[in-house]
């Protein structure tokens, strides 16, 4: 049983926790994920590592509620525990050699974004940060982005805080200042990946793009969370979760992405609709 120390509530839909995982903390880097159950009725779905601490042997895992299971781990308070938490899996962020890339998060992705901007920052590259989110009151993780980039760029759509606009209008506007990249890492919805990629691909610049579909078993056993990368098929829980974003094949990804969405809606519904007959009980 994997014990929570820490909950927060980042925005009407975010939620951070951190849980006591001392052997997954040991050995967790920038970029892997782990999978995990909330109880024994519970499906298995992966979670990026938002932090990790060795010290205290806790990890830090930042969800969106979109299915039943992120709903079910909502409702986990401190001092609770889950039952399965397995993990660091998938390939690691690779940031030797790097000198200066642009982190490019949209959305809740901005949380995987972050530690990948913290790890760069830590090995002394300059990091140009761009997050973009909808409107204000879903933005997370401000100040952390802040204390470990060069420069922060952030975006929203409505213009209600930040920039108005789109991080693909930033990174292009950068590009075309002058601002020289060794690489782009962008994480977060399939759609803004894929043009992220279109612009960085203009420019000639490489690009990392950090895909997380639907995984179960993180062993490649599945199939669940195949891609087209190149032409070849590559799975993202073990060859991944990054792959060179000029390479993956984004529509194939998104339309496999959609399919799934019909079920996690109806799974969210039934979720919720237990909690509250609980509460009517």
């Amino acid at each position: 049983m994997y014990e929570i120390v820490r909950r927060e509530e980042l925005n009407p839909t975010v939620t951070l926790l951190e849980i006591k995982a001392p052997l997954v903390a040991k050995k967790a880097r920038p970029g892997q994920f782990i999978i995990l159950r909330v109880d024994e009725l519970g499906e298995r779905i992966p979670l990026t590592i938002a932090d990790s601490n060795k010290e205290t042997g806790t990890v830090t895992i930042i969800f969106q509620v979109v299915g039943g299971t992120t709903e079910k781990l909502n409702h986990v308070t401190v001092g609770q525990s889950i039952l399965d938490f397995v993990g660091p899996l998938g390939r690691p962020t690779e940031i030797e050699g790097l000198k200066k890339v642009a982190v490019v998060g949209g959305g809740v992705g901005s949380a995987i974004a972050y530690p990948v901007t913290k790890a760069l920052h830590e090995a002394g590259a300059e990091v140009h940060a761009i997050v973009g989110f909808r409107t204000k009151d879903l933005v997370i993780l401000e100040d952390e982005f802040r204390a470990n980039s060069s420069r922060f760029v952030l975006m929203s759509d409505d213009g209600s805080v930040g920039e108005k606009g789109l991080v693909t209008d930033a990174l292009k506007k950068l590009i075309e200042s002058g601002e020289q990249y060794d690489e782009v890492i962008t994480i977060g919805p399939l759609i803004m990946m894929k043009f992220v990629s279109l612009v960085t691909k203009e420019y000639g610049i490489k690009t990392i793009a950090s895909m997380n579909p639907v995984m179960i078993d993180g062993t490649g056993m599945c199939g669940g969370c195949r891609l087209t990368v190149g032409g070849k098929i590559k799975f993202a829980c073990v060859d991944g979760p990054e792959f060179d974003a000029h390479e993956i094949d984004f529509d194939e990804a998104m339309e496999r992405s959609a399919m799934y969405h019909p079920f996690e809606r109806e799974q969210y519904e039934q979720t919720c609709n237990l909690f509250k007959q609980e509460v009517q009980d």
